[in-house]
């Protein structure tokens, strides 16, 4: 049983029941989840943060698994996830931020990551549409993308179509017999009985009542607004690859997709369970992709969302059995859920049907 529906959730039932597994899914409404609000970036390059070089090894693994993985999702399901081998440009406006880029580029180097350093009149060959202030940047090609919201639906008509059970309703406690896990009592005070039970419901996995403390997931929610335009066919295209920046110290991106939406993100805030569109936020936004974009002024404003990223206490997921017979964690890929969405599927199928990491 996988309770949460998510990309995360969804990714490991799918692989479960392809191993053969019978397997059910528990969530009020699959599909959604962090990912309906993410950017989609895959960029393991890009988003390296000093002190992860082990999580980069599971990002840059799980990177090459998504040509693959992409192709099998499609053709299993008949549906385009928007997979974009577009590439990435990192850009820098002043000598701070050029001097971050450059030692983030030497960082880069160093670990023998490909990334291409260019200077502010090379990165506006690359995009006519960059600000003039632009003073270089990082252009890698290996940094792509995928639409979140198709590959949510995808893998939904995946699992429905390898038999996976849907359970839509919220798990409200673990059931236990013992020392292990036995299944889950949902909403209403249905329980399902199952052998193994993976919690996999993003930053919700820390609040499921039953589940011992010394087991519970570290996972806290931390939440993300974004602004979605839209491109008009007389401006396309507005921009060909996915576009970074800090501005004033904080990061944005803009993220163009084939269906001519531009996704712009995004913020970084310790709040709780809030989800509130703030208007702080939104013109925080716009304001700094401004900054980089300055013809984004023209473009219809079409969405303003916020998500919950589930971030863990070193920014790295939790996968595989715990402590309590009967449970595993798929959990606390905060920022990362959308990239690992492939290997999380083939670690969590393998430790589900072998036991092995």
């Amino acid at each position: 049983m996988v309770v949460g529906g998510g990309v995360i959730g969804l990714v490991t039932a799918w692989r479960a029941a392809q191993r053969g597994l019978r397997t059910a899914l528990v969530d009020p409404a699959p599909g959604g989840g962090a990912a309906w609000v993410a950017a989609g970036m895959l960029a393991a390059v890009t988003e390296l943060h000093y002190g992860e070089q082990t999580l980069l090894g599971l990002n840059m693994a799980s990177a090459r698994r998504y040509p693959d993985f992409v192709a099998e999702l499609e053709e299993a399901v008949g549906q385009d996830v928007g997979h974009r081998v577009c590439g990435t440009l990192a850009v820098a406006f002043d000598a701070d931020d050029r001097a971050h880029l450059r030692e983030l580029h030497t960082f880069q180097q160093g670990l023998g990551l490909e990334s291409e350093w260019l200077t502010g009149r090379e990165c506006r060959r690359l995009e006519p549409m960059l600000s003039p202030g632009v003073h270089g940047g990082l252009r890698v090609a290996g940094d792509h993308q995928v639409d979140p919201r198709r590959l949510s639906a995808a893998l939904l008509t995946a699992c429905e179509r390898a038999g996976v059970d849907f359970h839509r309703h919220r798990a409200e406690r673990l059931l236990l017999d013992g020392d292990r896990a036995t299944g889950v009592e949902l909403t209403g005070g249905t329980r399902l009985a199952a052998e193994r039970t993976v919690l996999a419901a993003g930053s919700l996995s820390g609040r499921l009542a039953g589940v011992p403390e010394d087991v519970l997931p570290p996972v806290r929610p931390i939440k993300g607004q974004v602004v979605r335009l839209s491109v008009p066919e007389r401006y396309a295209p507005f921009l060909s690859r996915t576009v970074r920046a800090v501005v004033r110290g904080g990061p944005v991106y803009l993220v163009p997709r084939e269906n001519g939406e531009l996704v712009i993100g995004a913020t970084s805030e310790e709040l709780g369970w809030d989800t509130t569109v703030t208007a702080g936020g939104v013109y925080e936004l716009l304001r700094d992709a401004h900054e980089v974009v300055p013809g984004i002024t023209e473009l219809p404003l079409v969405e303003t969302s916020a998500g919950l990223r589930p971030g863990s206490p070193d920014n790295a997921p939790m996968l595989g059995p715990t402590a309590l017979p009967g449970l595993l964690l798929a959990t606390g890929h905060f920022r990362n859920g959308v990239l690992l969405t492939p290997i999380t599927g083939d670690v969590m199928a393998e430790a589900l049907t072998s036991g092995e990491l």
